[in-house]
């Protein structure tokens, strides 16, 4: 199983923030949150390299929730040593 660092995933996390006009722009999927955190959760699925049952799947219509939750799901047990990922979400959820 690929892990990933705090390092690793701060690096994407600000990533994303960078890009968050453009990205927002560009994938008008829901609310900013909601596209900032789709990022963020597609990004982890490929740099984890993620087979397709590993990858979550939701019925309905996400929303800002769902995607946290899952980015927990997909890094809680990948993280090469324990991080904070909800903090770090919170900073996503604010650009």
């Amino acid at each position: 199983m690929t892990t990933i660092t705090e390092e690793e995933f701060l690096r994407i996390l600000n990533d994303i923030i960078e890009d968050a006009d453009l990205i927002h722009r560009h994938n008008p999927i829901g609310t900013r949150a909601e596209t900032l955190l789709w990022m963020m959760m597609s990004c982890l699925a490929t740099y984890l390299s993620l087979s397709e049952l590993e990858t979550p799947c939701f019925s309905g219509r996400p929303d800002a929730d769902t995607y946290r939750e899952a980015i927990v799901f997909i890094v809680g047990p990948r993280q090469a040593h324990p991080f904070e990922i909800a903090a770090h979400l919170d900073r996503l959820e604010k650009a």
